[in-house]
């Protein structure tokens, strides 16, 4: 299996790891990520995701001929695809991907997937479905859009061209670029920051920020967010520790 999982602490950290391929996704690997994201510890805090020398080149084009060689067995490789991106994307805790080297095609849809991503100044970003003949997935390019807008999202899947880094992080494609060198200590210093705050304050913010992309309102459940707040250890801590002028212990 090139896909692995490691906890350390309130952070875990998923590796693509087929460093022969650049990374590049089976089938295999793809329907891995599922389970490997519903077997988390629920002491976990964040995810990280990351490749190595590259993050991901893609899916294994090798693969296709025999894979996706009739109209249902691309519907099979597609759904478990899609089911890798949902597994990312509706994880509960936040998700940040690391990303060195090549990003592209399926590799930048497990990064779109993530709710943050930093990324190496030498990072190459390309989503390439207009060179193989295939419509990329409905909620893949809604994160797309969400991230960098209509006009750059068609520029990026009309001609699938590759991008450079500073392209990408001027484009809201990645969060922020740090030289190679300092990728991991920088990914490690923003996990351990996001594991260090009130985490009902993290989900409720990433399911209310989440459903203000997909266009609906406040509602109950919204408001049940709020109440949950107000009554949580989390926020007895946080006022506790303001009024003691010390650093909170969520």
């Amino acid at each position: 299996m090139h896909v692995k999982v490691e906890t350390a602490g309130a952070v875990a950290t998923l590796t693509i790891d087929r460093p022969d391929k650049r990374n590049a996704m089976s089938l295999e690997m793809w329907s891995a990520i599922p389970g490997l994201l519903g077997s988390l510890d629920p002491a976990v805090r964040v995810l990280l995701i990351q490749g190595g020398e590259h993050f991901s080149a893609g899916a294994d084009i090798s693969e296709f001929e025999t894979l996706r060689s009739s109209a249902d067995d691309a519907a099979r490789y597609s759904e478990a695809v899609h089911a890798a991106e949902r597994a990312i994307t509706t994880l509960a805790k936040p998700t940040i991907a690391v990303i060195n080297g090549f990003c592209i095609g399926g590799g930048c849809e497990i990064a779109l997937a993530c709710d943050l991503r930093i990324a190496a100044d030498n990072a190459r970003f390309g989503i390439t479905p207009a060179k193989l003949g295939i419509v990329y997935n409905f909620t893949s390019t809604k994160q797309l859009v969400d991230a960098v807008g209509k006009a750059w999202a068609k520029q990026i899947l009309f001609s699938g061209d590759i991008i450079d880094a500073a392209t990408a992080l001027r484009i809201g494609l990645v969060n922020e670029l740090h030289p190679a060198s300092d990728l991991d200590a920088r990914a490690k210093e923003l996990a351990a920051t996001i594991a260090g705050r009130a985490q009902v304050s993290v989900r409720g913010a990433k399911t209310i920020i989440n459903r203000i992309a997909d266009g609906e309102q406040e509602d109950d459940s919204v408001h049940a967010l709020y109440d949950e707040a107000l009554h949580s250890a989390d926020y007895a801590e946080g006022v506790r520790a303001f009024l003691e002028k010390r650093s909170p212990k969520f």
